[in-house]
């Protein structure tokens, strides 16, 4: 009766454990892990006997040649932890392949980080990488017609600009989309995660569907081959 009354007790608590899940988003958490709406800052710390690189903040141009400097300064370090909500997406191929010329370096999104948009690409760029239970791993369709200032001002500027504008639009995000794909295939990572998900999801909130991000599951990031099999657990 004791240990009944016992499960009874913790039951709620485990379950007010759970973080609330974004409406819009239903596969991912309300408040996302994801930091400060900062630039990236670089760290490092002791976690579980290893040295860890901690990357955390928003993705710019100048954190590729950083993320090289810190590495090649500290030959201790193992792992890159990772907490971004993103930023510049050349920056986080370029940072991703950065990684990648280190043999053997591990990347990781611990339990309650969050890894975005370009910081999605610096994650795969780890020779072995973890999303532990609790990390995430969000992912959207990269695109271009977000900005929503620069198109509101060509419409105002006439048919001519916008007309401009679109063919801007589709020629920088077919090589974007050339990009990643190439990435994906450098790094190891399942094409399918791009057509499966990525380009599934909408670029732009409507009215009708307010759904723009998706989180992998456990048994996703391993499907398509964001961890590793070997490396999985």
């Amino acid at each position: 009766m004791n240990r009944l009354a016992f499960l009874a007790f913790t039951a709620p608590l485990v379950l007010a454990a759970a973080p609330a899940m974004d409406k819009d988003n239903p596969s991912c958490p309300a408040a996302p892990g994801w930091g400060e709406a900062k630039a990236i800052s670089l760290s490092t710390a002791e976690k579980g006997g290893k040295r860890v690189l901690i990357a955390d903040g928003i993705i710019e141009e100048t954190f590729p040649d950083r993320l090289k400097a810190a590495l090649d300064k500290d030959e201790k370090i193992e792992e890159i932890w990772l907490r971004s909500r993103g930023g510049d997406a050349r920056a986080g191929n370029a940072a991703g392949k950065v990684i990648r010329s280190f043999p053997g370096m591990a990347t990781r999104i611990p339990a309650g980080w969050t890894c975005f948009s370009s910081c999605n690409f610096v994650f795969m760029g780890g020779d072995r990488r973890f999303v532990d239970p609790g990390g995430v791993f969000m992912v959207h369709m990269f695109t271009h017609t977000a900005d929503r200032d620069v198109i509101d001002l060509s419409v105002g500027e006439g048919t001519d600009e916008t007309i401009k504008l679109i063919g801007e639009i589709e020629q920088s995000s077919a090589m974007l989309a050339s990009e990643d794909n190439d990435f994906l295939i450098r790094m190891g990572i399942s094409r399918k995660l791009l057509t499966d998900i990525m380009y599934r999801q909408q670029a732009v909130a409507s009215t009708a569907n307010h759904s723009t991000r998706y989180c992998l599951s456990q048994d996703e990031v391993r499907k398509y081959n964001v961890v590793p099999q070997e490396t999985a657990g």
